[in-house]
């Protein structure tokens, strides 16, 4: 099998060097040039033809956001953003998303080297599953002209069960700032469902990645505070770094429990905790939904919301950037529905 060819592109010497030594200590990989600035990227990808390209967002001459709307006009190619971990990195990472980037890494510029090195497992699992995603990558410039699909229109009616779903959990990882943002926009406003999102991301990006959503869709988005009463027809995204549950208050008021426990677990924000609460304090009413991501998150929580009567949809292999989450959903006979990305919305109007 041939090696996965990678660009490196980064205004930093430092960086460039961290990057090639942490990609090429997989023997599947290899890094077919380094460039300093985006200008450089765009011409030395359109001269490698690399299978991904690992973009900085800040850099001279032309900067990651530009360098990456170019290069989808141009010569469509799975973009990784490397992203400093603060909410300007965040917010720029959000933009180049929106130009075509396929998903990100975090970095935090005032670690240590040593520190830095912890990214390498992030990187190397991301840059391969992208590669492997690749042929799915298609020209802005195409896909602009396409005729996109209408979103879904509310009715009132329920199609798929007796009982009224109270509340909808979305859960999510590589790949998943796109995914989301692909099936909340097309969610109708009026809706009287409540919706809580847990993307695998650090605390500085996912109340950036709330307040984009808020811009872009027809329901009111925001982060999950502690204590917050939890209102219908809105949309709620899990805290990076903390675990975010459902709670209910009496007979009909929930709010949201924000808080470190357990301080061991794998996911800040765990899909599986998340979806757990969700299960038990809406027993009969919920409706999970796992999107793109790698490994298995989600499939416990999954498993309580069926085992208590909810449904569940899982999104489809052909579209998911890593099909690992859903695939587990899949294979353990937990999804009602299997639904490729830009249907997953009607899907869930469906259910309500």
């Amino acid at each position: 099998m041939s090696k996965i060819n990678v660009l490196v592109v980064d205004d930093s010497a430092f960086m460039r060097r961290v990057l090639k030594q942490m990609l090429e200590t997989d023997p599947g990989i290899g890094v077919v040039g380094t460039a300093r600035d985006g200008a450089e990227g765009v011409s030395m990808a359109l001269e490698l033809r690399p299978d991904v390209v690992t973009m900085d967002v800040e850099m001279p001459k032309m900067d990651g956001l530009e360098a990456t709307e170019a290069l989808m006009e141009r010569m469509p190619v799975p973009i990784l953003m490397v992203s400093s971990l603060t909410k300007e990195g965040a917010k720029a990472t959000f933009d180049a998303i929106d130009k075509g980037a396929a998903d990100y890494i975090s970095k935090n510029l005032v670690t240590s080297a040593l520190d830095l090195m912890k990214i390498q497992d992030e990187l190397i699992t991301k840059v391969k599953a992208l590669a492997r995603r690749k042929h799915h990558f298609v020209s802005l410039r195409n896909s602009k002209t396409a005729v996109a699909p209408q979103p879904p229109v509310f009715t009132g009616k329920r199609g798929f069960a007796s009982l009224k779903i109270g509340f909808v959990a979305i859960g999510a990882s590589t790949g998943g700032p796109r995914a989301v943002q692909t099936v909340l926009a097309s969610l109708p406003a009026g809706i009287d469902t409540s919706i809580l999102v847990s993307v695998h991301m650090p605390r500085m990006f996912t109340g950036a990645f709330a307040e984009r959503m808020n811009e872009v869709c027809g329901l009111p988005v925001k982060e999950a505070e502690n204590g917050e009463s939890i209102g219908s027809g809105k949309v709620f995204v899990s805290p990076g770094g903390l675990q975010t549950r459902v709670r209910r208050k009496g007979l009909t008021d929930f709010f949201f429990q924000v808080d470190n426990e357990p301080r061991d677990a794998m996911y800040r924000p765990s899909i599986d905790i998340s979806m757990s609460s969700v299960a038990e304090s809406y027993p009969g009413r919920s409706l999970g939904v796992i999107l793109t991501g790698m490994g298995s998150d989600g499939r416990e929580g999954m498993r309580l919301i069926k085992e208590k009567g909810g449904k569940t949809i899982a999104q489809d292999e052909q579209t998911s950037t890593v099909f690992g989450m859903p695939k587990s959903i899949i294979e353990a006979g937990l999804a009602d529905k299997v639904a490729p990305l830009e249907l997953i919305a009607a899907e869930i109007i469906n259910m309500i």
